[in-house]
């Protein structure tokens, strides 16, 4: 007799929710059981895996092992964007506005703006904007460029409690999608989320952000939280926290020092690209079991593997 695994019926499930226009719209989320238990429910859309893009040259910031593989783009997020969808496969672009940090180049908000359009109107694919977590700064910039993207259907993340009001008004103005970002808790992304639903943001317009650890670096802590979002979805039908999940790994992988040492600063770690690959790569998919619906990655090779991942598991 076959081995017939037990079986849950869950009574909730994940909210659809779409990112762009046209042809190459992105639809995620419509899971009603946990990720990859096909045997126990839908999983109508696979997840989906995006490439980050700098809005500024970050040669200075970035070890040569991330630099290789756009080392002739790197100061261009336009052409850069377009390297990623049409030689690496990326499904969406993260623009990360990291020249609008008040705390580094303090960019006008208008200026980074400008850049997000130049990517925007350069690829086909759904573009999420990453802001720099100022609340002041991070109102200015995606004011700006919910304005000049109008229509375009952007998720503008991260949408936090010291600014929704603000960003998820420019959200509703321009039709836009709200990514409501918390601090690795579930209580406070279900607050969040309500608080967005009183300004009159949709349901369908809402991406939940959980803040993302790296491998070595709060991993366990943050797929401790993501399960248990998915939990209160699926099995106590929670309706503030059927969002889809998005994961912004790349940028907490590459940051952390394991990433960017060389051989010769740590020769007991192996080759450095294979090493941060791989960080980036356990962190994706570690997130994907644990319920992240787009996990956002930048080294290439880290995205073939987590799409091979993926279709496996498919």
């Amino acid at each position: 007799m076959a081995f017939q695994p037990a079986k849950q019926i869950y009574s909730g499930s994940i909210r659809e929710i779409t990112l762009g226009v046209g042809d190459k719209a992105v639809t995620v989320g419509g899971r009603s059981a946990y990720p990859f238990h096909s045997f126990e429910g839908e999983m109508k859309n696979p997840p989906k895996v995006a490439m980050e893009v700098w809005d500024k040259d970050p040669s200075e910031d970035w070890c040569d092992a991330a630099k290789e593989p756009f080392k002739d783009v790197l100061g261009d997020p336009a052409a850069w964007a377009k390297k990623c969808v049409e030689q690496y496969g990326a499904e969406l672009i993260v623009v990360q506005t990291k020249s609008a940090d008040p705390n580094a180049e303090n960019a006008p908000a208008d200026q980074v703006a400008a850049t997000v359009k130049k990517v925007v109107d350069a690829v086909d694919v759904p573009v999420v904007v990453w802001g720099v977590a100022s609340h002041e700064k991070d109102v200015d910039v995606m004011k700006a460029v919910a304005e000049q993207c109008s229509g375009k259907r952007l998720a503008l993340s991260p949408v936090e409690e010291g600014d929704y009001k603000q960003i998820g008004a420019a959200c509703l103005g321009y039709k836009h999608v709200v990514v409501s970002s918390s601090p690795i808790d579930v209580n406070l992304a279900k607050q969040l989320n309500i608080l967005l639903g009183n300004l009159g943001v949709n349901s369908k317009d809402i991406l939940i952000d959980p803040t993302t650890g790296g491998l070595g670096y709060g991993l366990e802590y943050t797929y401790s939280v993501m399960e248990r979002l998915s939990q209160a979805a699926l099995t106590q039908e929670d309706e503030k926290l059927q969002q889809p999940i998005i994961a912004n790994v790349g940028n907490e992988v590459w940051k952390s020092k394991e990433a960017n040492l060389s051989a010769e600063e740590a020769p007991n770690l192996g080759d450095p690209t294979k090493r941060a690959v791989m960080m980036e790569a356990i962190t994706a998919v570690d997130l994907l079991i644990a319920g992240a619906d787009i996990v956002t990655l930048r080294h290439p090779e880290s995205v073939k593997l987590v799409k091979g991942f993926i279709q496996k598991m498919l």
